[in-house]
């Protein structure tokens, strides 16, 4: 038939149906590309889409779809601001050439056990020394429990420095980092906040993080919020060490050291 001999309706309805092949054909095409493409192109794309849930209500006998906008930074806002409490300063104590003392940074912890386990890493906090863990609320003497070969050591929190404050900490959940997809963030709240993109396990099957000295011993999180693991000192041959490993580890060190800090009441802790 020639396309001459159309009427107006029927050239309308070619129309719609050429356009809907077209779109179909698009469509395949993208979601291919997208499929093959590297995390350095996906990855950007995804953010500028925004995530949406779509929210089901019964509205006297009626449903009602919702549609909740969840934006990435507000994933990353609320993930910090679930573990702020979780985290904490180190500092310790060394001795000067002019036998005064004097404090430096030790790194960052965090709470593992809500009776005031702290893991650290091992590389600034190797042995017996005279430590100090700072979060916002107070600033706590503490003693040291052990060393883990996997590249971190555990603190237990102590009495306050000065007499009266009382420790408030939370414990991080934990998460699973071997479950991560490429191309998921990656956060590491240390003494800033730095983020990275997941892709994919190395060889030791552990994730690759490019850790300053200012973030070393900082809590690595998912945009959930859950603990993956914490972030090693650049002078360590690893760079992470997952929280599955921290939490094996932590059984045997607690329940064979015994401290005047495990007596401390933590009551004021919240979860």
């Amino acid at each position: 038939m020639d396309v001459k001999e159309l009427n107006k309706s029927q050239l309308i309805l070619l129309a719609v149906l050429l356009s809907f092949v077209t779109s179909i054909a698009t469509g395949i095409t993208t979601v291919t590309l997208m499929q093959q493409a590297p995390p350095s192109i996906t990855v950007p794309v995804n953010r500028v889409v925004q995530q949406t849930v779509d929210k089901i209500e019964q509205v006297e006998g009626k449903t009602v779809t919702q549609t909740v906008v969840i934006k990435e930074e507000d994933l990353v806002v609320d993930a910090i601001a679930k573990n702020q409490s979780a985290t904490f300063a180190i500092t310790k104590e060394i001795q000067n050439p002019d036998s005064t003392t004097s404090e430096v940074s030790a790194g960052r912890g965090f709470a593992v056990s809500a009776d005031g386990t702290i893991v650290a890493d091992a590389t600034l906090v190797p042995d017996k020394e005279t430590y100090y863990l700072t979060n916002s609320s107070g600033k706590f003497k503490a003693d040291f429990v052990s060393t883990n070969k996997a590249g971190f050591s555990f603190l237990k929190l102590g009495d306050p420095v000065n007499g009266k404050d009382t420790p408030v900490f939370t414990v991080p959940n934990p998460g699973d980092f071997t479950q991560m997809k490429i191309g998921q963030q990656v956060l590491l709240l240390g003494s800033t906040v730095a983020s990275s993109i997941f892709e994919g396990l190395n060889t030791d099957k552990s994730i690759d993080l490019n850790v300053s000295k200012a973030n070393t011993g900082g809590l690595v999180l998912d945009l959930d919020g859950d603990a993956l693991g914490m972030a090693l000192s650049p002078d360590n041959t690893a760079s992470f060490v997952s929280i599955q490993t921290i939490n094996d580890a932590l059984k045997p060190a607690t329940s064979t050291t015994t401290s005047p800090a495990s007596t401390i009441s933590t009551a004021p802790v919240t979860q």
